[in-house]
């Protein structure tokens, strides 16, 4: 007999989870994870191909796992995504992560051009907020679940040279904590992560506007960024114990303490440091 996912307070162990941008890194990682506490999972991805590497590597692992590609600003492919994963599952999922993003940056507002500020939005929060719109309503009728939504230090950090993307988080968790509100109560839980950095391929084919400033957010992302199978790790054992927050790293910590502590001085120190980096 398959156990009930939402027993007590281990609401990831064999959990029917559907995972957007799961294709490559904290999606993937996800998948790993989740596959690893028994339970099946939709990975859907814009590129089918590491969609399918993904479900690949799940299978290896003795999990089970149903790619299908999925364009997160679409609200039509939202929906489609839905009705396959109930038609894979034989009901609604228990667990719904909306990670699909992708980064930008390099340009000071006012040089960013428009159709990045949209592609950026479209993605990261728009992507989110269909993910919401068309999962939360399933869960709250199912009376359990939960829904993890991916955004980032970014959201509270707010560093130069990074508006579409800075904006595009922040919304990722205003509209957590929103949901958060929205559906105490009700046995759905909501939790946003916010990391600094994951070794992901998010600044793939992305221009930093400077060849110095590039080198150094490659660089740091390579010697610092932690894997993002411990990230997904820490995130579903904090939907375990139905926490809101996640922060997983040390400096993603001082920033939201620093922010919240002197939000003026942090706002200068920040624009200090930019220049000094330049």
């Amino acid at each position: 007999m398959r156990l009930n996912p939402f027993c007590g307070s281990r609401r990831t162990q064999q959990a029917d989870a559907v995972v957007t941008g799961a294709g490559s890194g904290i999606g993937r990682g996800f998948a790993l994870e989740i596959a690893k506490r028994g339970g099946r999972v939709v990975c859907s991805d814009i590129d089918a191909d590491r969609a399918r590497e993904t479900v690949d590597m799940v299978g290896d692992s003795g999990g089970k796992a149903f790619d299908t590609v999925c364009d997160v600003s679409s609200l039509d492919q939202v929906a489609a995504l839905a009705n396959t994963a109930e038609e894979w599952f034989g009901k609604s999922p228990d667990l719904v992560i909306n990670n699909a993003g992708i980064g930008r940056g390099g340009t000071l507002i006012g040089e960013t051009p428009p159709a990045e500020w949209h592609q950026v939005l479209d993605v990261n929060l728009w992507g989110v907020i269909h993910g919401c719109h068309v999962f939360a309503p399933q869960l709250r009728a199912a009376g359990h679940g939960s829904i993890v939504n991916v955004a980032s230090a970014a959201a509270f950090g707010s560093a130069p040279r990074m508006a579409a993307y800075n904006v595009s988080k922040a919304g990722v968790l205003a509209l957590s904590e929103t949901l958060a509100a929205e559906l105490s109560g009700t046995g759905v839980t909501v939790t946003v992560l916010c990391p600094t950095g994951v070794r992901t391929n998010i600044l793939e084919g992305v221009s930093l506007g400077d060849e110095t400033v590039q080198l150094w957010g490659d660089r740091l992302i390579r010697w610092t960024g932690r894997p993002p199978a411990s990230i997904a790790r820490a995130t579903l054992d904090a939907v375990d114990h139905g926490q809101l927050y996640v922060v997983p790293q040390l400096e993603a910590k001082a920033i939201w303490q620093s922010k919240r502590l002197l939000p003026e001085t942090y706002t200068r120190a920040a624009g200090l440091l930019e220049r000094l980096v330049r």
